[in-house]
């Protein structure tokens, strides 16, 4: 199994070389190497995703990635901030397919901000695809029009683009409760309702799954209001990424949300939900356990190990049980942990 390791900016480094070390120590037949993406690559190659970590990045079965970005780049050029990595990797390597479960443990029910009652028990797969729409449409830019400033962005999506995301939600869906909330905003957007109308054609090949339909300001308040009605939520990349940040705060903190980003043949790239966490990076405060369950989905979906990915994941299990916590996740009477001794409690574990 060869793994492409990104650690990234800010808190990245720290997280992946936990998770890094739970990889190790499951005994696979696994080659990791590291490479850069992101501002630190912008400052050692001045491009945020270098030609060695595209060879590296495509020659991979999986890529492993920690976080990027930091305020030191935010006024650079747009091609030459960190996030335009990011989007690249997922652009070059045909990542298409975002999974993300927001799931509450038990151990963590207090650290949400909602109600107990309204979210023990939570357990949604947000599908968002995530190489077309608003984030890579033309045309796009700033341009002066009449003596003034006009920026312009594109929403764009083919038939071809909804259909294959869609067949990835359904197919999850059979897996799971057999539930797809499709989220759209048909009543405003031409292109959602093509999104709408693919999603209703698709779901005849499923017929076994209960589809159903939300306009996406709906879709945020119900997350809030009443989470455990969904089962799988499939929406478009502006709408998913903004509803599956929404959706990570119920299970307490965002530190606690692996993702994978997958093509058409399960290659992955597998990555915290969260960001680089700039005001804490290098204190050893970060929170691993996101991006050590990011390595478990690895395992899962790129190499097709389910018993090594329920390995980790009964050992994240275990740890919380055992009152481990991080600042993010932490609440009096449990033990409050750094990065390093959150990894340490981990291996221990498995």
């Amino acid at each position: 199994m060869k793994i492409c390791v990104l650690p990234g900016d800010g808190i990245g480094p720290e997280i992946t070389a936990e998770a890094v070390r739970v990889l190790k120590a499951l005994d696979l037949k696994v080659e990791l190497e590291e490479a850069l993406l992101g501002g630190c690559a912008i400052d050692a190659a001045k491009d945020p995703f270098p030609e060695a970590t595209q060879k590296l990045a495509t020659a991979a079965d999986a890529v492993l990635l920690g976080a990027v970005g930091g305020p030191q780049w935010d006024s650079n050029p747009r091609e030459l901030r960190p996030e335009r990595g990011l989007l690249r990797i997922r652009k070059e390597l045909g990542l298409f397919a975002n999974l993300r479960p927001a799931i509450l443990y038990p151990e963590l029910a207090n650290a949400s901000t909602l109600k107990p009652e309204v979210v023990a028990g939570l357990d949604i797969l947000i599908v968002r695809e995530l190489t077309g729409d608003i984030y890579f449409g033309q045309p796009r830019g700033i341009e002066v029009r009449n003596g003034e400033r006009v920026g312009f962005n594109t929403m764009i999506y083919s038939e071809s683009e909804i259909r294959r995301i869609l067949h990835v939600a359904f197919a999850a869906a059979m897996k799971r409760d057999r539930k797809v909330c499709s989220v759209d905003k048909m009543n405003v957007l031409e292109c959602t309702q093509l999104w709408r109308d693919v999603a209703i054609e698709v779901s005849k090949e499923y017929p076994e799954v209960e589809l159903s339909h939300m306009l996406v300001d709906n879709a945020a308040m119900q997350l809030v209001k009443a989470p455990k009605q969904f089962d799988v939520m499939v929406t478009g990349n502006m709408f998913g990424d903004i509803l599956s940040d929404e959706a990570s705060m119920l299970t307490g903190s965002i530190g606690m949300l692996p993702s994978a980003s997958l093509d058409e043949n399960n290659k992955g790239l597998y990555e915290p939900s969260h960001g680089s966490a700039p005001d804490i990076a290098g204190k050893g405060l970060a929170n691993p356990l996101a991006t050590i369950l990011s390595a478990a989905m690895m395992l899962r979906y790129t190499f097709a190990d389910e018993a090594a990915a329920c390995r980790i994941e009964g050992a994240v299990k275990k740890v919380l049980a055992r009152g481990f916590r991080t600042g993010d996740i932490y609440e009096p009477g449990t033990k409050r942990v750094g990065t390093r001794e959150m990894g340490d409690a981990v291996l221990a574990a498995l």
